[in-house]
This record gives structure tokens, sequence and C-alpha cells, in this order.
């Protein structure tokens, strides 16, 4: 009788053992994710806010670089009246907005694509965070991000895609790509990267040079741009990053035409459609892909 007390108060005490365990467990893990939660947090509203000046200094880069003026120097200023912009005046969306979208000096009305660029480009570092996360690829995607916007805006009013744009792209993601790859030791990842940005190099450099009047060769140098930040996430989004590129340019184009609001043999931003395409791809990638997801 008195062994079968001891045993069954043994057992109570393992089994109270095994709860508080179970529970401290259960309880470290819990304050652990909520430490996860709000570091990430931290880094989207950190992230959101770089956006916003990195967007203020890309309206900069938009206006500038195709007209070939330096984007250090002079300090920017109202086009109408020639008057310096104030530094209180230079606020992301805040000054636009306290301006009432004018110029303090000669009242001038204020492009809403200023603010709209900084908004956009907080969004997408923002974005970009939440998807990531904080890893060492972060930075090579915002500076994509950050340059494909840029590059869409001039596009889409220009029909260029300034090469010194292009290369910097190039050049910092390259930058980034590596530290990345040295940090986390993701070299078949970078590897990948470079044989993507080839590839697509060499597809659309054959495309210009079949048909150079409907490809212009700034498509041929952002090709580098998309093959080589797509190709780090795989060659997977690579190819959803040129599917949506062309499924929106055509669908896109054939309403103009259908509209009548543009030519048959009238050409089209492509840069723009195919900065959309690598975006969703980057977005919306790891959804769309899943019914793919046993290929190899």
């Amino acid at each position: 009788m008195a062994s079968s007390t001891i045993s069954i108060a043994t057992m109570s005490r393992e089994s109270i053992s095994i709860v508080c365990s179970d529970f401290t467990y259960s309880r470290s893990r819990t304050c652990q994710q909520k430490r996860k939660a709000t570091v990430l947090g931290l880094l989207i509203v950190g992230c959101a806010l770089l956006g916003l000046v990195v967007g203020s200094f890309l309206n900069v880069v938009i206006y500038r670089v195709p007209r070939h003026e330096s984007i250090v120097a002079p300090r920017s200023k109202c086009p109408n009246c020639q008057a310096p912009i104030l530094e209180r005046d230079n606020i992301p969306v805040v000054s636009w907005l306290l301006l009432h979208a004018k110029c303090r000096n000669c009242q001038a009305p204020i492009s809403a694509r200023y603010p709209m660029v900084e908004l956009m480009t907080g969004a997408l570092f923002a974005g970009a965070a939440a998807r990531m996360g904080w890893n060492w690829e972060l930075p090579a995607f915002l500076t994509m991000l950050a340059s494909l916007l840029a590059l869409s805006c001039i596009d889409a009013e220009l029909m260029v895609l300034p090469l010194k744009i292009v290369y910097t792209t190039v050049v910092m993601m390259s930058g980034w790509f590596l530290l990345a790859a040295g940090i986390d030791h993701e070299w078949r990842k970078f590897l990948i990267a470079v044989i993507g940005a080839s590839a697509w190099f060499a597809l659309f450099f054959l495309l210009n040079f079949a048909s150079p009047r409907y490809l212009g060769f700034g498509d041929v140098r952002l090709a580098l741009v998309l093959g080589f930040g797509l190709g780090w996430l795989g060659w997977r989004y690579e190819l959803l990053g040129f599917f949506l590129a062309n499924l929106l340019g055509a669908i896109v184009g054939v309403t103009l035409i259908a509209t009548k609001r543009m030519r048959r043999d009238q050409p089209i931003p492509y840069g723009v459609f195919l900065a959309l395409g690598a975006g969703i791809a980057i977005f919306a990638g790891p959804e769309l892909l899943i019914p793919f997801q046993s290929l190899r």
C-alpha cells in the first residue's frame, strides 16, 4: 500500500513537472514570437520612413537625369519662378500638403507626382520589409525597387531608360548581393542571379537585334537588373516576371488600340511593364508559384 502511494506521488510530481515544462516552453515561444513581431514591425516602419526620404531623392533623379543635369547641385528650385526650395518645404509629402500643392514664392501648382512617388517608394520599401524580413538581401531589393520606380516614371513620360540609372543599379545590387552571399553563404543564389542576368540580357539583345523598332536598347540594359534580382529568388521568378510583363503589356496595348487611344505601330513604354512584372513577381511570387512547386 505504501509502495503504491509513493508511486502515485512520484507520477504526480512528474506530471506536474511535465506540465510546468510545457507551460514554460510555450510561454518562452510566445515571448520570442512577440519579440520577432515587434522587430519586424519596427523594420517595416523604418523602411517606410526611409522610402519616403528616398522617394524625395527619386523625384530629383526623375527630373534631372534625363535632362543630363547633376543630381547633387544646385539645390532644387521651383521650375516656374526658379526660387530655391527651402528645407522646411522639402519634407516628403508633408510639405506638399502644408503648401496646398503650391509654390511658397509664386503660388504655381506643384505636381501631385512628387508626393505620389514618395508614397509609392515608402509603400514599396515597407512591403519589401514585410515580405523578406531582416536579412542581407533586403538592401539589394530596396535598391532594385527604387530604381524600377524611377525608371518607370521616366519611361512613361519620355520613352527612355537612362543608362546611368541602370548601370548604377546593377553595380549597387552586385555589391549588396555579394555581401549577402558572403555573410549567409548563399553563393549558389549569387551564381543563379548572375546567370539569370546574363540570360535576360542575351535574350533581349537578340530581340533588339531582330526588331530594334519595337524593343529599344534601354530595355536590353534593364534586363540586367531584372535578371539579377529575380534570379536571386530563383529561375521560376524570372519566368514569372517575364510572363507577367508581357501579359500586362499585351492587355494594356490591346485595350489602347481597341479604344483608338494608340496606333498599332506606336511603341509603348515597355520598361514600365517589365518593372510591373518584376514587382508582382517579388511581392506575389510565392503565392502565384504554388501550383508549380513540383517543378525542379
